[in-house]
This record gives structure tokens, C-alpha cells and sequence, in this order.
């Protein structure tokens, strides 16, 4: 229980009716948990507007109301909080609800469209490893020291967020790592939060569906950067143009990280294997069990903020030659029928491309390469032919499939990935809507020498169909067809 006037000291209420002095047990933006005594903040959200659940509520027990509106009529002895935006007034409440967490740990977000969960995860295994207690936040899983909680959100809710923070603390963890997706920066799920550091991975097309432009995707990412504070840094891919685009109204220290000119923190690959890669990071030879330019840049991106966190580098380059990849990405599986099948969470085009060239560079034409993958329905459908297009000129062979249809129906998706396919590429296009049935074709088709790339879902354990969701792994289905 807290002092409504100490959850809502950090607001700049527009009018306040009521008492202030009252005891809160619970605070919540679901008018379905609210319990006596509760205050319950009422948020626009893009389907639901929770200021028409103020009355049930009330009726429930809540004591306290945060608004943008006041309801027509107020009822006695419930105190209403008038704000511009609820929406950020949720994520100042739940950073003071939870004693400002943040202010107690070393926490670093990471964004970009692609590499967050590699770069956020290796950042939590490496602090492990060098003996510290450490807490995660990604599109795979929450962690808490050792102890992990299910990922429904690539960045929690604010009340979420902000309650695994505090049970960081509350188990003595030193660092916190989290993935800042643009929906959670112009969700303001962030806000209130004190970041240590923060990490630019690359931008390529992605959730254009929510943010319509990609001038509009970019400016959520660049929110991050511009709110941190003067003490924290700002590490960028300065390979990518967007790069420069995050420092330029930041009040941190500004560092970057390349493969291809002089930064900060350097990489030049020295040998690319499908076991494992030679890097020559900072002057240093270092052997990773990682594949790819791509997992290249990630690495040089968690030595770096390892430096800038303060840790030893000769301690730091011990502990990543045992760091392994993350589960779903770049995912190597050796057949016994003499041909590697390789699961990745590719799912824009840009990531698809950069699975595909890794894996033609390290072949390099002594097998061919089959690709499965699919698009999600009820997402940015302009990507689609864009996917479908650099499958087929990447690969040998490509089965169009299902990913995650959601309410779409699977053939009208891959009626527009195929049309990225003119008749050149369409020769070597096969569409086989149950994903099932693709990746078994794929692993039936393939020869020893031969790579089988099963993009799209990675780590995701289901496929959503008609808004049901039933248990599936690609990885699962690929040594189901070992036995």
C-alpha cells in the first residue's frame, strides 16, 4: 500500500478532485483487476478507450480515478486525477508504485529492427558469466537472475515493466537488460525509467502497419535516445545511416561500432564457418560460436557496451568465446542425412537477406540452399513480395509457406508474396500453405552438403490461425524428421 500523494508525486496533474491523503492498495489499467482501495488509470488505447470502464470500477472499489476526461459525474470519496495523457501518466505511476526500480540497477535497451534479443540476451549471459547477477527483458524470454518468466511483449507493459525491475532488485541484480521496441517508445512504456546505456542496432522496414512511415518508425526509436539522461551512453551501429540519426539530440555520451570504417569499438571477420566464426575485435583474435556478419555486429555492439559498463575487456573476450546463440537465432541442427537445416527469426527482408548471404558466403556453392518461409497476416503486407523476392534470388530452391496467418487466410498471403516473383524466380518457387508439410518437402528435397533455412518464427513455440493458438516449433518439426 502507498500514499496517493506519493504515486502521483511525479505528475503534472491538470486538476485534482478529492483527497490526496488516502491509502492506495493496487494500481491497474485493466478494469477487470481492479480490487478495493485500487486506483485505476483510465488509458486510450488503439481498440479501447478505459475512460467508459470508469463506473464499473468505482463499483468495484477503486478509490482513486487517473483521467483525461472526467466522467459526467464524480462520486464522493473518490478522488479524481485530471491528466494530458494518461498513457504517460501509467508509466510515472508504475515507476513510483515500484519504488523507481530502474534507479537501483544498470539498466541498457536495446533497439533496432534487427539484433535486439541477440544483443540484449548476450549482454545477460556475459554479465552471468562474469559473476554478476543480472535480469532480462526480450522477445524470447524474462529473466530475473536465473529465474524466467513468460514474454508476451517484446517490451512489457508499464506496470509489467516496471514490477520485473523491481523483482530484479529484490533479487540483487547489478545489470538489467531490456529490448526497447518502437511500440513501447511511442507507447511511452519507457517513461520514468533511468537507463544506464542505450543501444542502436540497424533500421530496415518493419511495423509499418502501426507506424505507417518509416519516417514515423524512426522518430519512436530516436524517443529513446533523446530521453537519456547526461550520465548514460549511446552506442550506435555507425554502419547504418540511422545511426547518427539517434545522437542528434542526445544528452549521453556518444560512442559507435562498425565492421567496415574506424570507430570505437572495430570487427573485421577473419573466418566465417557454419560452426563458428574467427573475429578480430578491438586488435583482439577472438574465436564466438556465432555465424554471421550479422552476429558479428552484435558481438562488437555487446563488447562495447560491456566497456562502457565498466567491465575488464580481457575478461569480456574470455567469457564471449563461451557465449552460444540465442535459442531460435541462427540455430544450426546437423542431419543425419549429411545436410544442416538452420532455424532463424528472420522475418523483415532486410534480417532474411543478411541469413541468406551469410549462408551462401560460408557454403560458397559446395551445397545448395532451400528456404522456407512464410509472412504474417494482419501485419505490413507491402513486405510481403519483398520477402518472397529475396528468398528466391538468395536460394536454389524456396517454399512460400505459412507463418502466422492470424485472421488472414494463408493463400491470399502467399498470392502476394508471389507476386514479387517474376517468371525467373517463380521456376524455383514452390507454395505449400501448411508450414508442416513445407519444412518437411524442404528436409525431403535436400542433399548432403545442402542448408535447409527455415525463417520467419525462430523461437516462437505456436502458430496463430483464425486467432487460436496451436503449438508449433520449427525445431520441433525438423528432428521430429531425425527419428
Amino acid at each position: 500500500m502507498k500514499k496517493l500523494n506519493d504515486i502521483i508525486k511525479s505528475l503534472k496533474p491538470k486538476e485534482i478532485l478529492g483527497n490526496t491523503d488516502i491509502m492506495i492498495t493496487d494500481v491497474s489499467c485493466d478494469s477487470r483487476q481492479v480490487i478495493p482501495g485500487a486506483m485505476f488509470i483510465a488509458v486510450r488505447g488503439v481498440a479501447v478507450d478505459a475512460h467508459k470502464f470508469i463506473g464499473q470500477t468505482i463499483e468495484m472499489g477503486a478509490m482513486a480515478i487517473v483521467c483525461e476526461e472526467l466522467p459526467s459525474e464524480q462520486v464522493q470519496n473518490v478522488t479524481y486525477v485530471v491528466v494530458d495523457d494518461s498513457t504517460v501518466a501509467l508509466a510515472l505511476i508504475a515507476n513510483e508504485w515500484y519504488d523507481r526500480p530502474s534507479e537501483k540497477l544498470r539498466l541498457v535497451g536495446v533497439t533496432g529492427t534487427n539484433g535486439k534479443t541477440t544483443t540484449a540476451t548476450l549482454l545477460y549471459e556475459l554479465t552471468r558469466k562474469l559473476g554478476y547477477k543480472a535480469g532480462l527483458l526480450s522477445t524470447v524470454r524474462n529473466m530475473v537472475d536465473n529465474k524466467e518468466y513468460e514474454a508476451k511483449q517484446t517490451t512489457p507493459d508499464h506496470l509489467t515493466l516496471n514490477r520485473l525491475l523491481h523483482d530484479m532488485v529484490e533479487a540483487g541484480c547489478d545489470y538489467a537488460f531490456m529490448e526497447v521496441s518502437s511500440h513501447a517508445c511511442s507507447q511511452h512504456r519507457i517513461d520514468g525509467l533511468k537507463f544506464a546505456g542505450a543501444i542502436f542496432t540497424n533500421l530496415t522496414r518493419d511495423h509499418l502497419d502501426y507506424h505507417k512511415t518509416v519516417d514515423n518508425y524512426i522518430a519512436a526509436k530516436k524517443m529513446f535516445f533523446d530521453a537519456l539522461p547526461d550520465d548514460a551512453f549511446a552506442l550506435v551501429n555507425s554502419d547504418d545511416k540511422v545511426g547518427d540519426v539517434m545522437l542528434q539530440n542526445t544528452r549521453a555520451s556518444k560512442y559507435h561500432y562498425s565492421l567496415r570504417s574506424l570507430a570505437d569499438f572495430n570487427c573485421k571477420v577473419l573466418e566465417d564457418r557454419l560452426d563458428g566464426m574467427t573475429l578480430l575485435l578491438n586488435g583482439t583474435e577472438l574465436e564466438v560460436q556465432f555465424v554471421g556478419r550479422f552476429n558479428a555486429y552484435n558481438l562488437t555492439c555487446v563488447y562495447g557496451a560491456a566497456i562502457l559498463l565498466g567491465l575488464h575487456p580481457d575478461e569480456i573476450l574470455v567469457k564471449m568465446s563461451q557465449l552460444e546463440p540465442v535459442a531460435g537465432r541462427f540455430q544450426t541442427i546437423r542431419s543425419r542425412h549429411g545436410y544442416t537445416a538452420i532455424v532463424d527469426y528472420a522475418h523483415t527482408p532486410d534480417a532474411l537477406v543478411n541469413v541468406l548471404n551469410t549462408i551462401n558466403e560460408v557454403i560458397n556453392g559446395k551445397g545448395r540452399v532451400i528456404t522456407v518461409c512464410g509472412c504474417g497476416g494482419d501485419r505490413d503486407a507491402g513486405k510481403r513480395p519483398i520477402m518472397a523476392r529475396e528468398a528466391a534470388i538468395r536460394s536454389d530452391q524456396v517454399i512460400l509457406t505459412s507463418d502466422n496467418p492470424r485472421s488472414e487466410d494463408p493463400e491470399l498471403i502467399l498470392l502476394d508474396m508471389e507476386k514479387g516473383l517474376d517468371d525467373k524466380l517463380r521456376r524455383k518457387a514452390l507454395k505449400v500453405s501448411d508450414r508442416r508439410d513445407a519444412i518437411r518437402l524442404a528436409c525431403q528435397l535436400a542433399q548432403p552438403g545442402d542448408v535447409v533455412l527455415v525463417a520467419g518464427k525462430g523461437h516462437e513455440p505456436y502458430q496463430e490461425i483464425k486467432g487460436v493458438r496451436h503449438h508449433f516449433d520449427d525445431r520441433e518439426e525438423i528432428l521430429a524428421l531425425e527419428k
